[in-house]
C-alpha cells in the first residue's frame, strides 16, 4: 500500500503542471493577442486622423501657399572638380589659393555634358580665380562674387551666351541685378566650395 500511495503522489503534481503550463501559455497567447489588437487599432487610428488632415490641408490650398525650396526642383546632380592651385593677381608678394569647387546641376543629363566640356570649364575657372587678389577673395563677399562668375565662365564653356558683368564693381552689380541679369538661366544652380585656403 505505502507503493500505491508513493504512485498516486507522483502524477498528481505532473497532472498539475501540465495545466499550470497550459494556463501560462492561455495567458501569453491572450496577451499577444491583446498587445496585436492594441497595435492594429492604433495603425488604423493613425490613417483616419491623416485622412482628417487631409480634409484641413485641402482646404488650406485653396490659399495659395508659398512653395518649398526643392519640392518643384528634380534632385539636382553634383559635378566636383579637381582642386585648383592658383597663383592670385597680388603684385606686392607671391599669393596662391588652393581652391575645391563641387558644381551643383539641375540635370543628371547636364552633369554628364559638363564632364565632356571639363578641360575648357577648368581653363574658365582657373582664369577667373586668377584674376583675383588674395583681399579680393578673403571675405565672404569675394568668395560669393567668385561662385557667381565661376557659375557664368562654366555656362560660357558649354556654349551658352552670357553678358559680361563687372562683379568687383558694388555698383554694376546692383545695376545688374535692377535688369533682371538671368542668372537663373545657366546650367548650374550653385557652386560649393570645399577647400578655399589662401596663402
Amino acid at each position: 500500500m505505502s507503493t500505491a500511495t508513493t504512485v498516486d503522489a507522483t502524477p498528481a503534481p505532473a497532472k498539475g503542471s501540465k495545466k499550470k503550463l497550459i494556463l501560462i501559455v492561455g495567458a501569453a497567447v491572450l496577451a499577444l493577442a491583446v498587445a496585436g489588437g492594441a497595435a492594429a487599432l492604433l495603425l488604423k487610428k493613425k490613417p483616419a486622423h491623416d485622412a482628417e488632415g487631409e480634409g484641413e490641408s485641402a482646404a488650406e490650398t485653396a490659399r495659395p501657399a508659398k512653395p518649398a525650396r526643392h519640392e518643384d526642383k528634380a534632385t539636382p546632380s553634383f559635378v566636383a572638380l579637381e582642386p585648383f592651385t592658383v597663383n592670385l593677381a597680388d603684385r606686392d608678394a607671391e599669393r596662391y589659393a588652393q581652391v575645391a569647387v563641387t558644381l551643383e546641376i539641375g540635370d543628371a543629363k547636364l552633369a554628364d555634358q559638363i564632364k565632356s566640356y571639363m578641360p575648357a570649364i577648368r581653363n574658365n575657372v582657373l582664369l577667373a580665380i586668377a584674376d583675383k587678389t588674395a583681399a579680393q577673395l578673403m571675405d565672404r563677399d569675394g568668395k560669393r562674387r567668385l561662385a557667381g562668375e565661376i557659375r557664368r565662365e562654366t555656362a560660357r564653356a558649354l556654349g551658352y551666351e552670357v553678358p559680361r558683368t563687372n562683379d568687383d564693381d558694388a555698383e554694376d552689380g546692383a545695376k545688374a541685378r535692377r535688369k533682371g541679369a538671368k542668372d537663373d538661366a545657366l546650367p548650374v544652380r550653385a557652386v560649393h566650395f570645399s577647400n578655399f585656403i589662401i596663402q
